[in-house]
């Protein structure tokens, strides 16, 4: 019979190898992991679910929400339009971006602060001439290095203050990750911004004027009057190969052929599956008279139908909010591109499920997904995070499908101040409750609540919205995960980790078992989300800690600093993830300017733990 430790071990080893094995989501994993612990006698039926109403997570929750107010009144908008510099050096302009990213993730979600100001990071990138990527990458790794300086910045630090208070009775307070934290994350954007940036892989710009999204999965249909009728796939195939495109498959009579044979001839109303860029789609298209094969008008708009149909439909539509979306605006020729957001309800789901056409009069026309290549059809493509979607249709159509869909424009918006008053509501409302965290008159569970409570009551943004605002991917893996990590101490599977480290590795040398807990921290992180990991190495840091008879905060600090150094990989964390299509990223590129950046936030972690967090 294996006892209680070996098996809560073997539980963890399974739960990580499900982690980057990525076939469920992280939740999921972190659901199964509890369950299995349950099941086992490891975690008391009665504390199963007890996570969910452990003070990190209620924050966490409260923090999105607060997170959406402050997206949705402006007041990113208005404080990026302020600061950012008209002019000046193409250096002076990154770094202050980098730390206005980084200044916001310290006080809301770092995904919700990178969405935001992609569009003005891509604008940017433009404006100096850099490839988007030398300008998404330093702005995603600011947000991460923001959510260092505070209690709130990342959910980690808020895991990590939670294993202090069942070791020491009080968590860690609002600022105390600030020494630490903005002494590292100032030393990482000087040098991401100085220097770091230059080893970012420079991908080519699809053009002046289009943003480098990477190769675009699209359907091409061969019309009645196409000049490539009669065409052989191999004389189109070698047209194509003038832009570096390629044909993946053949779609005729709704019957895929995956690798058609080269002397196959083109008929009418054949559909080709093509990978091309941006820039040489529509070279494609123009040069073989070929169109998208969504390229046509949704659905007749009322206006376009007799008298009696249209008032029919506008009697109809008045009735039904479904109807009135699907005649909202007009049909546009438009061009829009989305990159989708961690946690939207798109992932997973086809776009034939999402019924765009008849819902928002829109058209998805291509799917960019740097680095994977789908010879599924378009509409059978299921969507993953940082998938990069061109749209056709009205601004005003897509904008409202980017809203319900968690989907960020890769296009410059507006200044966005809808209500001045709300605007100023959100940041007071921010403000007070970081001052109630921080002055200890209430727990940072208590202030933040406190904070969307007075939200709603002032109707500062719509209560139906409040549940949309927070992704419930994030707060099941919290919730799921702590009971677990938990009874990695209960049954002293930490403890035995600890000494295993301690007495085959360190060697009993506390500054090695410091930098050991770090970087074996930062390991984790680079693989499975940062909460988790810091679910994971807490336990353990507390361990190696006590058997050494030093402070555990210390040790505890590293294991927050490291669990959100993940700069290694673009599944280390969600803002890596969302930049991948955006940047027109590979998996091998995030390394390149992450490797250095972790070896000197190392360098640099270890003495400011000593001297702010001494032994």
């Amino acid at each position: 019979m294996l006892s209680p430790a070996v098996l809560i071990v073997l539980i963890l080893l399974i739960t990580i190898g499900l982690f980057l094995f990525g076939r469920w989501r992280h939740d999921i994993v972190a659901i199964i992991a509890l369950l299995l612990c349950t099941f086992l006698g490891l975690v008391d039926p009665k504390d199963t679910f007890m996570g969910f109403s452990h003070p990190a997570v209620v924050t966490v929750a409260c923090i999105l929400i607060l997170s959406y107010a402050l997206q949705q009144t402006g007041v990113v908008d208005a404080l990026a339009h302020r600061v950012l510099p008209k002019k000046g050096s193409p250096t002076i302009a990154l770094l202050t971006l980098t730390a206005l990213g980084a200044f916001l993730s310290g006080f809301m979600n770092n995904v919700g602060a990178l969405a935001l100001l992609m569009p003005v990071a891509l604008q940017m990138a433009n404006r100096y001439q850099l490839a988007p990527g030398q300008v998404l990458m330093p702005l995603a790794y600011g947000t991460i290095l923001g959510g260092l300086t505070t209690l709130i910045g990342t959910p980690s630090n808020l895991i990590v203050s939670s294993f202090r208070t069942q070791t020491s009775g009080s968590g860690f307070h609002m600022f105390d990750f600030s020494p630490v934290g903005v002494s590292v994350a100032i030393i990482g954007i000087l040098f991401i911004c100085l220097l770091g940036w230059r080893f970012i892989p420079v991908r080519e710009r699809a053009g002046k004027d289009s943003f480098d999204t990477g190769a675009y999965l699209t359907e091409a249909r061969v019309p009645a009057e196409s000049k490539a009728i009669g065409m052989r796939l191999g004389e189109v195939q070698s047209t194509l190969d003038q832009t570096d495109s390629q044909i993946l498959g053949l779609i005729r009579k709704d019957i895929r052929l995956n690798a058609p044979n080269p002397a196959l001839s083109l008929v009418e109303n054949d559909v080709l599956l093509i990978e091309a860029d941006p820039e040489a789609l529509a070279k494609n298209l123009d040069v073989l008279g070929l169109v998208f094969n969504e390229d046509k008008a949704p659905s007749t708009p009322p206006e376009e139908l007799p008298a009696a149909q249209a008032t029919e439909a506008k009697t109809s539509a008045n009735g039904d909010k479904t109807k009135e979306k699907k005649e909202k605006g007009s049909y546009s020729n438009e061009l829009s591109e989305l990159a989708i957001l961690p946690g939207s309800p798109l992932i997973g789901r086809s776009a034939a499920d999402l019924r765009l056409r008849s819902l928002y009069r829109i058209n998805l026309l291509a799917i960019s997904r740097q680095g994977t290549r789908s010879r599924t059809r378009l509409k059978q493509t299921p969507l993953r995070i940082g998938d990069v979607l061109l749209l056709q249709g009205a601004a005003e159509n897509v904008a409202d499908f980017a809203s319900v869909g968690g989907c960020a424009p890769l296009a410059t918006r507006p200044l966005r101040v809808p209500d001045r008053q709300k605007m100023l509501l959100s940041a007071g409302i921010m403000l007070l409750s970081v001052i109630l965290a921080a002055t200890g008159l209430a727990s940072a569970a208590v202030s933040f609540m406190f904070g969307v409570l007075l939200l709603l009551l002032l109707n500062v943004i719509a209560i139906r919205n409040v549940y949309q605002a927070v992704d419930w991917s994030v707060i099941v893996l919290l919730a799921a995960l702590i009971p677990v990590a938990q009874a990695m101490e209960s049954t002293g599977a930490a403890a035995s980790i600890a000494t295993f480290l301690l007495d085959y590795v360190a060697q009993g040398n506390t500054m090695w078992a410091l930098v050991l807990i770090m970087v074996a921290t930062m390991g984790l992180s680079d693989l499975m989300n940062n909460a988790a990991t810091a679910a994971v190495m807490s336990p353990v840091a507390i361990g190696t800690a006590q058997q050494l008879s030093v402070n555990p905060d210390t040790f505890l600090m590293a294991v927050a600093i490291g669990a959100s150094c993940a700069f290694l990989t673009p599944i280390g964390h969600q803002n890596n993830t969302l930049i991948l299509g955006p940047g027109g990223f590979r998996f091998g590129d995030y390394w390149r300017m992450g490797l250095p950046l972790d070896i000197l936030l190392v360098v640099s972690t270890i003495p400011l733990l000593l001297y702010f967090w001494p032994l």
